[in-house]
């Protein structure tokens, strides 16, 4: 092989890996951490028998209520969340000052004192004035379901959960987890978002749409340290 050959070969390998570092990172299909856990199933040495008003294998003929109590039972999240937040400051300060000095056994009003004085004269003026403002807003609209993962011992459920949106350029990927309380879960089994304690709300997108909002490492690497 030549050397403008092998010099061609390397220059290529090193223009790819560069290109490869410009693109941005594909959020995981699934991930790991929110995977639903089931609860453990016991296996039963027998039935009972049944009678005849009463089934063992039927809930009671008063309980009819159907809200997550427990590991594995599912629960669904009503979201209505808005937010919006606003910070503004202002800032001024400003300072000045004089100095003015004379020495004793000169003619007062002569030249020399004139120019001495001048001398031994100063003065400084320093002002600063700055302001900012931010502003943002965000709001998520819609309904997922998630599955309880662990009884906390004051009764308290932990709940985790994600959906994932398959588009025809990109994916979509909302994932919730957080405490909720029971007595905040409606009768048809639905807790609003506000209501979930320590709430994880990520709403996250992927393929051809997120990507060109995303930006590589290797060029936030270059904005860094670029002098302008």
């Amino acid at each position: 092989m030549s050397p403008i050959t092998y010099s061609k070969i390397s220059l290529f390998a090193v223009t790819a890996a560069l290109m490869s570092g410009c693109s941005p990172q594909v959020e995981d299909a699934v991930s790991r951490d929110y995977q639903p856990i089931y609860p453990m199933v016991s296996e039963v040495s027998g039935k009972l028998p049944d009678g005849s008003i009463y089934s063992t294998q039927a809930a009671g003929l008063f309980a009819t209520d159907r809200r997550a109590s427990k590991i594995g039972d599912i629960l669904t999240v009503s979201f209505a969340e808005s937010f919006q937040a606003t910070k503004s400051q202002n800032a001024a300060t400003s300072k000045s000052s004089s100095n003015k000095m004379s020495l004793p056994g000169i003619i007062p009003g002569s030249d020399l004192e004139e120019r001495i004085s001048n001398a031994l004269t100063s003065s400084s003026d320093r002002s600063f004035t700055g302001s900012g403002s931010t502003a943002q807003s965000n709001s998520l609209t819609g309904q997922i379901s998630v599955h309880v993962v662990r009884v906390l011992p004051g009764g308290n459920l932990e709940i985790l959960g994600q959906k994932r949106l398959v588009l025809n350029k990109g994916d979509e990927y909302i994932r919730v987890s957080g405490v909720v309380r029971p007595e905040d879960i409606s009768a048809d089994n639905v807790i609003l978002s506000d209501r979930i304690a320590s709430a994880n709300i990520q709403y996250i997108g992927a393929g051809d749409i997120a990507d060109p909002a995303n930006q590589g490492w290797l060029n936030g690497v270059l904005a860094a340290i670029s002098p302008i």
